[in-house]
């Protein structure tokens, strides 16, 4: 749905493997009850470009998914989200 990611396969167990045109590979699976997230832990994926940030930041908020943090200053834009399971997600730019 976001950052181009494809299923790959499912595993007997129910694990979701999913992999993007970059060849960056994602395993979900399911977790017992009572797991609790660290509160550092995120996930984050580089923009090409602030407006790139933007966008996304747009399609989340019409997803309807809850906006944690936004920055934009001249030297980095971001925006994190958390997801359904309750990670966080980041999208960034910064100059190279």
């Amino acid at each position: 749905m976001y950052f181009g990611f494809e299923v790959a396969r499912r595993a007997d167990d129910g694990t979701l493997m999913m992999r993007n045109g970059d060849a960056f590979s994602l395993a979900l699976g399911r977790w017992d009850e009572g797991v609790r997230l660290p509160s550092f832990l995120h996930f984050g994926f580089a923009a090409q470009a602030p407006d790139d940030v933007h966008a996304y930041r747009d399609r989340f908020s019409a997803d309807g998914l809850e906006l944690v943090e936004e920055w934009d200053e001249p030297d980095y834009v971001s925006v994190k989200v958390r997801d359904p399971s309750g990670y966080v997600v980041e999208v960034s730019w910064e100059p190279r």
